[in-house]
């Protein structure tokens, strides 16, 4: 029988298959619709220092072969999550034995700092870090574009976080080998990557865009092939672990990244369209290497660069 133990900063994994922040609230929510045991990992919704509402208007289009959200980051802040979401979660890994990853934004240094500070001192075992957020003291350009401000506000919160940092990575950036490089130089443990696509949609009948932002978050399949571009890239540019993510959505789609090179992957938009597809994708994993023979993941990892 094929293995699908993957070991994350230590971290022994029964699956490389990990719940992608935003899409699997913190872990309870699916304890009745999937086997917890079957997968790695669970990626908390996002969190900022003190909590935000987020947007107003349409959050979710859909769109052919994806997903359009505009959430906005809506979460009930670090504290409250340390409170009242943190110990459910931590509740499940005792019980399941998978690794707990804290997504954390923020809209300024202050924010990340905090919030990584607080979380450093909790069971959590991963502070996966969202530069994605944009800086409200630079004009709202996020972090994650350009590699030195990104290398910046990794450094800072790698001086306080006692945590493994994985860094994720928003698709947006100027140059991603150069994205990676920066942010592994500046302390991160890892990197996942990637983030969603920024995407449009307009409303015919009311004649103006469907978001009162106008742009948002695409994700799902349609982005697949470009993440996983990115990825290798990323795989190619740093000596850490890489996460893939972006439109995974079958075990044959996490073999792709697996086979490019990432350590393991994380599973979004597709638990929308299939609650339980991260066990299910754990599952088509294990039959194409049972049928290839395949033991372990690390007989494939990286074997298509």
């Amino acid at each position: 029988m094929s293995d699908l133990s993957t070991n994350l900063f230590g971290f022994a994994m029964h699956s490389p298959v990990i719940g992608a922040s935003g899409t699997v609230g913190y872990g309870p929510e699916y304890e009745d619709l999937i086997d917890l045991s079957k997968i790695g990992g669970i990626s908390g919704k996002g969190l900022t220092l003190h909590g935000q509402y987020g947007n107003e208007g349409v959050r979710l289009h859909e769109t052919p072969s994806g997903l359009i959200n505009s959430i906005g980051l809506q979460n009930p802040g670090v504290q409250h999550f340390i409170d009242v979401e943190l110990p459910q979660m931590l509740r499940l890994k005792e019980q399941y034995g998978i690794v707990t990853l804290a997504n954390l934004g923020g809209h300024n240094e202050e924010e990340y700092i905090q919030g990584a500070e607080m979380l450093s001192e909790t069971g959590v075992d991963i502070i996966e870090l969202n530069i994605s957020c944009p800086n409200v003291k630079v004009g709202g350009m996020a972090y994650g574009v350009k590699a030195e401000a990104a290398g910046t506000m990794v450094k800072m919160v790698r001086d306080v976080c006692k945590k493994p940092l994985l860094v994720k990575l928003s698709p947006q950036a100027e140059n991603i080998p150069d994205m990676c490089k920066a942010v592994e130089a500046a302390g991160a443990d890892g990197i996942s990557l990637t983030n969603t696509f920024q995407a449009c949609a307009i409303d015919l009948e009311k004649r103006k865009p469907v978001f009162n932002n106008i742009f948002a978050g695409l994700s799902g399949p349609a982005v697949r092939p470009i993440a996983l571009r990115m990825v290798w890239q990323a795989v190619g540019a740093v000596n850490i672990p890489v996460v893939g993510l972006g439109g995974i959505a079958t075990g044959r789609d996490a073999l792709e990244f697996i086979m490019a090179g990432a350590t393991a992957v994380q599973v979004g938009a597709a638990n929308f369209a299939n609650p339980r597809a991260m066990q299910t994708i754990g599952e088509e994993m294990a039959e194409w290497m049972d049928k290839n023979g395949v033991k372990t993941l690390d007989e494939i990892r990286g074997c298509a660069r």
